[in-house]
């Protein structure tokens, strides 16, 4: 079932349009339909109004997690503006990340404020493939460069992922499903506060029999199924008013069914190869505010730490370890009212080691120090500027220098806000880009430079939201794979394997249009649209003005979803995406595909609630990735406690 963008975009605006004309009765609305007290910490690396931010970020906060019933955070971030999302199989399959057309390792992935990009991997890049909604609170997604805070792969944007806040109070949440495929789900948390210590501490478990990764519609007959364990904690101690130590901690242990490539005759199909991956975050920090809370310090050590293991038949095929250990301090001082610096120091040490069918280990290892400021003035009613500068040294390739500039002005009197920023990005080469066999130790980081501005306008009270953003990056110095033939001569000596150098261009523009209605109390309407240009112009290249892998050019996302005077809500979420390519010579087409999810909760008690949802309900055929299935239509039911 496939229909063009005109027909989706058809069926969206009549909703629309028919909701418009009810009676409105909700008020404020900013940046992405978030209101513009709406507190955001991803932009500024600090709780700041979304009123005062300058760049293109969108927030999906609990309510709307909890609506949406979704068990993948990647499921979300496809319905979000400027994302793409591409899955190798069902759930536990290798999910890549991209926005606004960057490369997926040029993302960086945060949990709780920790960045987890794997060091292991061959690009240094995060797999959201395990990452279950579970006890996720909040999922904040900055679109754009963001180096200045965020330091190396914040080329194409940030994804921060936050867990379930202490509260004040005891509170008890669980929730249990099943469905498709003897698929079922537990998930519980606790959180509250005894004096000077809160803390919040949760589990959950997931298991599926799943799909073929290999798809289905090609031959695929094997169910690779997956099953993950995962566990959230934080705890806070409050020394006195203005010290506290905090600590948080986060894992995953996920273990997959996939699909490779088998002799003979080593044509992709079924295997009874799995893939084990276990995910570990932990954070420490202590905090001290002075001056009556206008001088505030954070003192820090972070630590991630992923190990994959993949088996074929009890025999071990791959095995890696990436960890990364980060000392930081951050000082965020309010010198007066709307004015505001940021200033912090970290020193990053990344190692990984990697083996194949046993063989000799490959090991790596890089420190970067890093120095970073940032000012945020409000020099007049409405308007907000912030710029800031980046210094990083790395042990390998030296230094790197970012800047960046945003500004926003809100215009009250007629509910008009204007966005624009200019921001540099950086990636450093990868471990494995860097050390490994085919590595090259000459590489110097990527970088890009971009920028965008955006308008929106609000109307009836904040009922109706409309916003349109212009994007553009421009990345060179990108690093790609060089083959290497007889005479190995130059950047091939002693790489007769081929090897990776900075030898890539590319260039990324087009534009993001939301529209947020909310005429009633009980209505809400939400729909975007992309567009992105995302093109090689490397120099010389046979692929010169190609859209790049996996890029479509347009998406389309719509929710509805309503709330009957009973109790009960529903709502139904609409994904268009359209073709792309798997090849960067564009031979080799995917094709667009059209999704839609309907969704039902209902109260049946105060604390009792039961729900349920039919997942790709015209059972659509499609692959993100070549020859990789994707699930057909699904059913599944559950029921959520709250204490």
């Amino acid at each position: 079932m496939r229909f063009p963008v005109a027909t989706l975009s058809t069926t969206a605006l009549t909703v629309v349009l028919a909701a418009a004309f009810t009676t409105p009765a909700r008020a404020d609305d900013g940046a992405d339909g978030d209101a513009p007290d709406t507190i955001v910490v991803t932009a500024n690396r600090t709780a700041q109004p979304i009123a005062r931010v300058g760049q293109a970020i969108t927030v999906v906060d609990s309510a709307d997690i909890k609506r949406r019933q979704t068990d993948t955070v990647a499921d979300i971030l496809r319905t979000l503006p400027g994302v793409t999302v591409a899955r190798t199989g069902g759930i536990g399959g290798t999910v890549s990340v991209s926005i606004r057309g960057a490369e997926s390792d040029q993302t960086v992935t945060l949990i709780d404020g920790v960045k987890i990009n794997d060091p292991a991997s061959p690009a240094g890049g995060f797999n959201f493939g395990n990452l279950m909604v579970g006890n996720i609170d909040r999922i904040e997604v900055l679109r754009g460069s963001q180096s200045v805070l965020w330091g190396s792969q914040a080329i194409g944007g940030v994804v921060n992922i936050i867990t379930r806040e202490p509260g004040d109070t005891l509170a008890i949440n669980a929730r249990a499903e099943y469905g498709y495929r003897n698929t079922a789900q537990f998930v519980g948390n606790v959180s509250g506060k005894a004096g000077p210590v809160s803390a919040s501490g949760g589990a959950g478990y997931f298991r599926t029999d799943g799909i073929s990764a290999f798809s289905e519609a090609r031959g695929g007959t094997e169910r690779d199924g997956y099953e993950n364990f995962g566990a959230n904690a934080k705890l806070n101690l409050a020394l006195s008013n203005s010290v506290s130590i905090d600590a948080r901690g986060w894992y995953s242990n996920g273990l997959a069914g996939i699909d490779g490539f088998a002799p003979p005759s080593f044509a992709f199909g079924d295997t009874p190869e799995r893939s084990k991956t276990r995910e570990i975050v932990a954070y420490t920090g202590l905090n001290a505010a002075f001056f009556g809370g206008r001088f505030r310090n954070r003192l820090g050590f972070a630590y991630t730490d992923t190990q994959r293991r993949n088996s074929d038949q009890g025999s071990e095929t791959f095995a890696s370890d990436g960890r990364n250990e980060r000392f930081e301090y951050q000082g965020i001082f309010d010198i007066s009212t709307g004015w505001q610096v940021t200033a912090g120091l970290e020193r990053e040490t990344s190692r990984f080691t990697s083996s194949s069918f046993g063989g000799a280990p490959t090991n790596g290892r890089a420190r970067i120090d890093s120095v970073y400021g940032q000012l945020v003035a409000t020099p007049l009613t409405g308007l907000t500027l912030t710029g800031g500068a980046r210094q990083d040294d790395h042990s390998r390739f030296g230094g790197a220098t970012t800047a960046s500039a945003s500004g926003v002005y809100a215009i009250a009197a007629t509910g008009t806000t204007v966005r624009a920023s200019y921001a540099e990005g950086f990636k450093a080469p990868s471990l494995f880009q860097l050390q490994s066999e085919f590595g090259n130790q000459l590489l110097r980081p990527e970088r890009a430079k971009g920028w965008d501005v955006s308008i929106s306008q609000r109307a009836l009270g904040g009922a109706i939201e409309a916003s349109l953003t212009y994007f553009r990056r421009t990345s060179i110095d990108l690093i790609n794979f060089v083959s290497c033939t007889a005479p190995l001569t130059g950047i091939c000596t002693d790489r007769p394997f081929g090897t990776y150098d900075n030898v890539a261009r590319a260039r990324a523009d087009g534009i993001e249009a939301g529209l947020l209605l909310r005429p009633t109390d009980a209505l809400q309407v939400q729909a975007n649209y992309t567009y992105t240009n995302a093109i090689a112009r490397s120099p010389g290249s046979i692929n010169f003005g190609k859209l790049l892998v996996r890029r479509p050019q347009h998406s389309v996302s719509t929710l509805v979803d309503y709330r009957w005077s009973f109790g009960l809500t529903t709502g139904a979420t609409l994904t268009h995406v359209g073709s792309s390519f798997e090849n960067a010579s564009n031979t080799r087409k995917l094709e667009g595909y059209v999704l839609v999810d309907l969704r039902a909760a209902l109260p049946i008690t105060r604390l009792v609630e039961v729900y349920g949802r039919i997942e790709n309900l015209f059972d659509e055929r499609y692959e993100t990735a070549f020859g990789y299935g994707q699930p057909g239509r699904a059913a599944y039911a559950g029921v959520r406690l709250r204490l």
